[in-house]
């Protein structure tokens, strides 16, 4: 791996008790705060809690690995966990001019991950969902 590249790893259960350990990570290892390390927990926490609420069936213990790789210009995080297939770059946009009552429910983390990250890259590796969110760093 390259030198310049910092890289991190923080493994949970799929138990939505552990996002404030993930923020508080997240806020450990990110150089930045205000709006561009708000911005990056939300889209973070938005697709983990996603695999932590519909990934792995009731009842049973699962995990969820959080890599960041932080670039000179970009920023990587690697979502992956060992739960059911699902690759949320495949969801239809929300019609986000639609009234509420006429709207479909669910669909809005991803729009959010979708409006706050640059790109949203999914993939089926070795029985995992690998799902990336990037964002290019402006120094």
């Amino acid at each position: 791996m390259d030198e310049s590249v910092k890289h991190y790893t923080l493994t949970l259960p799929n138990d939505i008790k552990a996002v404030p350990q993930m923020n508080s990570f997240m806020e450990s290892v990110l150089p930045w705060d205000g709006t561009m390390l708000m911005t990056i927990k939300l889209a973070l926490e938005e697709a983990v809690v996603n695999v932590m609420n519909y990934a792995y069936p009731d009842n049973v213990t699962g995990e969820v690995t959080v890599d960041v790789f932080l670039e000179e210009k970009r920023l990587r995080i690697v979502i992956t966990d060992g739960g059911r297939p699902f690759n949320p770059t495949e969801m239809a946009d929300v019609d986000t001019t639609l009234p509420l009552e006429k709207r479909k429910v669910g669909g809005l983390g991803i729009h959010f991950i979708r409006q706050l990250m640059d790109t949203t890259d999914y993939e089926r590796r070795d029985g995992n969902n690998v799902l990336t969110l990037t964002k290019m760093i402006n120094k």
